[in-house]
Order: C-alpha cells, then sequence, then structure tokens
C-alpha cells in the first residue's frame, strides 16, 4: 500500500492577504511590475478571484496599498509635540518597510482608514494644546513623506545597477530627528 502524503487546504483568500502580497510584489520588483496577473500567480489562484474581494479591481487595489502605509495609530502622549513624534517616527517606519508603494503614499488622496487616522491625529494634538492642529498634521506629514522619499532614493532602492540597496542610513536618521525637532519648535510659535 503506497501512502500519499494529505495535500494541505489551501490558504482562503483574503483582503489582508491579497494586500500582503501586492506589497512584497511591489517592494521587490517595483510597483510597475505589480499587476493582477502576477498577484493571482503569488497566491496561487485566477487573477480573476481578487475582484471578489476588490470588485473595482486595480484601482481598488493601489487604493488599498496607500492606505495601508498611510494609516498609522499612536497613543496620546503627554504633550503634543511627544504624540506628534511618535506618530511622525511611526509613519516614517511604515512607509520604509514598503518602498515600491512610496508614490502611491505620495500621490493617492487619503480615504477611508487614513482619514480616520489623520483626524484622531488632529484631535490628539489640538487636546495636547497645538492650536492650528490641522494646519500642523498637514506640514508633519509633508516633512515625513518627503524626507522617506529622499531617504529611499538615496538607499538605492529603485536603482536597477544596486545590488543591495541600504535599508538603514544612521545619517538619514539623525536628518530625519534634527528635521522634526526645528519643524515642531516652528509649529509652537
Amino acid at each position: 500500500m503506497i501512502f500519499m502524503p494529505a495535500k494541505r487546504p489551501p490558504i482562503p483568500l483574503s483582503r489582508e492577504r491579497i494586500i500582503e502580497a501586492a506589497l512584497h510584489i511591489a517592494d521587490s520588483q517595483g510597483l510597475r511590475r505589480l499587476t493582477m496577473r502576477r498577484l493571482g500567480d503569488a497566491l496561487q489562484v485566477e487573477a480573476m478571484a481578487i475582484y471578489h474581494h476588490l470588485p473595482r479591481g486595480k484601482e481598488a487595489l493601489m487604493d488599498a496599498l496607500a492606505e495601508h502605509v498611510t494609516t498609522v495609530h499612536v497613543e496620546q502622549r503627554p504633550t503634543w509635540q511627544e504624540t506628534a513624534k511618535a506618530w511622525c517616527r511611526a509613519e516614517r517606519e511604515l512607509l520604509r518597510e514598503h518602498p515600491g508603494v512610496l508614490a502611491l503614499a505620495l500621490t493617492k488622496p487619503p480615504k477611508g482608514t487614513t482619514l480616520i487616522a489623520l483626524r484622531e491625529q488632529t484631535e490628539q494634538l489640538a487636546d495636547g494644546g497645538l492650536g492650528d492642529a490641522p494646519d500642523a498634521v498637514r506640514a508633519l506629514r509633508a516633512f515625513v513623506y518627503g524626507s522617506v522619499a529622499v531617504e529611499i532614493q538615496r538607499s538605492g532602492w529603485a536603482d536597477p545597477e544596486v545590488d543591495e540597496w541600504v535599508r538603514r542610513d544612521e545619517r538619514a536618521d539623525a536628518d530625519f530627528e534634527r528635521g522634526l525637532d526645528a519643524l515642531l519648535k516652528g509649529l509652537q510659535t
């Protein structure tokens, strides 16, 4: 008698699984290489199965990826400055983890959970005593996204001639903290 190993049941397709696979493709191969067919292959499903979870297809996928890397929540800190720093550091880390979708974070208007997170941050800064919290949130976002864009550009991530890109740069960390401190001082006035 020959025993055949039992087949594992397929992992059910979910929105979260689709997003994780799409992030992996975008981060390792670039956003241009992310197609529904390639994503289906990575998930071991027909590309059409993805549409059940993302009915608007590629557009919905791009929105979901942008939302994934721009939705950050932090606990309220004792001061608005500490809350702002926590948010900026968390957002920077999330964006740096997924350089392949930075372009979406920079170009897609905030939607869904991102809008909720931005409202939450605005409320936290206002509750912490900052007078013009909405303007501060816009300035902080611009600083974080711009600094990450420069950092990824310098890292060599998108350069096809670079064999291994620099994921961590101590100088970039110091530049970020210095810029963040200067921005927070400017927002106090």
